[in-house]
């Protein structure tokens, strides 16, 4: 609720600074009735009568005047409006890829390369809480939740309206990593190897589990791969089964580019080299998913191409949300107009009558 004051038609204040030159203008001394006199020092040192005093005072009231004039045309008012929404935003999980095929370098950020993880990472924050830069206007009404997955599917973020919590949590994503103990070895390979395969199939079925109790009318699951299904106990067709039945759509994303990528890898002393990298996704699989649920399957190869699916499914999930604004203002106007005709009326009298000049 907004209590206070408005102008409802404020585009009449500007006539007031233009009352103000006006008056200036046409009451310069130089444009008044003049006599021509050989020598005014003789006049100089006589008293001055209290209406000679108070003479310079119309000009001042004339404005003020002009001024209430324009200040009631512009509808002052005072009063409260209040605006309420009704109505329910779109439940959205987003399930993202995080195996070992997100380090690949084909994406650019700034001018700078920047594996495909980065890239998401800025893409999903600017789709959720919204860019001005990147024109979009974020998801402030829905109730957004976050999986990760790799070889397993991990539930990161429920279903929920805190979006800054929620965009930490990506931020913090990482393709799983290898350690080693003091002396270097590896300690986790293993279990690196089984984290950074790609279970597509897994990863939506968590998602479609995590909307099953969703109050929200509409439910969606985003779902980025860059990859072929290689891991996982769930079929990807037998979860996109499963979200058909639950009313769930599932807009699918592949991205990068098929073919030979830079891949980081680490080479015997620890250290950090690109090697060319076939990678492959599997495009007719996402497609399938998509048309089952009643989604959509979309390609991004680079940064410019990842922004434009997410505006693209921005544009296509809107929320059903309605306002009703209810307003309640006291017209002012008669008051401010009343007082301005009064001077104007009183400022014509006196110059006609006892400050009347010579003309």
């Amino acid at each position: 609720m907004i209590e206070g004051f408005r102008f409802y038609s404020w585009p009449w204040l500007i006539g007031i600074p233009i009352a103000v030159g006006f008056l200036l203008w046409y009451g310069h001394p130089k444009r008044g009735p003049q006599v021509i006199f050989s020598s005014l020092d003789g006049l100089i040192d006589l008293p001055k009568s209290w209406i000679q005093k108070l003479k310079p005072l119309l000009l001042f009231a004339e404005f003020l005047g002009f001024a209430l004039f324009f200040v009631a045309l512009a509808r002052p008012q005072y009063g409260r409006s209040e605006s309420r929404i009704s109505g329910q935003g779109i439940a959205i999980e987003m399930v993202l890829d995080v195996s070992g095929s997100m380090e690949a370098l084909d994406f650019q950020l700034a001018g700078r390369e920047v594996d495909r993880l980065t890239a998401v990472k800025k893409v999903v924050r600017d789709f959720v809480i919204g860019s001005g830069a990147s024109g979009l206007a974020g998801r402030r009404d829905d109730q957004i939740g976050l999986i990760a997955f790799g070889g397993f599917a991990d539930s990161k973020c429920p279903l929920t309206l805190d979006h800054g919590a929620l965009v930490e949590m990506v931020d913090a994503l990482q393709v799983p990593k290898l350690l080693r103990d003091r002396r270097g070895r590896v300690i986790n390979e293993e279990a690196v190897q089984e984290e950074r395969a790609t279970a597509i199939g897994d990863g939506l079925a968590l998602g479609v589990d995590r909307l099953r109790n969703a109050t929200a009318k509409s439910k969606v699951v985003v779902l980025l791969t860059d990859g072929d299904s290689n891991a996982g106990a769930v079929d990807p067709r037998e979860a996109a089964a499963i979200a058909k039945e639950l009313g769930v759509k599932v807009y699918t994303i592949g991205i990068g580019r098929t073919g030979t990528v830079p891949f980081p890898q680490e080479d015997r002393f620890g250290g950090i080299i690109y090697v060319p990298t076939q990678f492959r996704v599997d495009e007719e699989l996402l497609k399938e998913i998509a048309t089952t649920t009643g989604g959509s399957y979309f390609h991004a190869s680079d940064s410019v191409g990842l922004l434009e699916v997410y505006a693209q499914i921005d544009r296509l999930e809107k929320s059903d949300l309605e306002e009703t604004k209810f307003a309640n203002y006291v017209e002012l106007y008669p008051w401010f107009a009343g007082v301005g005709f009064l001077m104007l009326g009183l400022v014509h009298v006196m110059r006609q009558t006892r400050f009347r000049s010579l003309v």
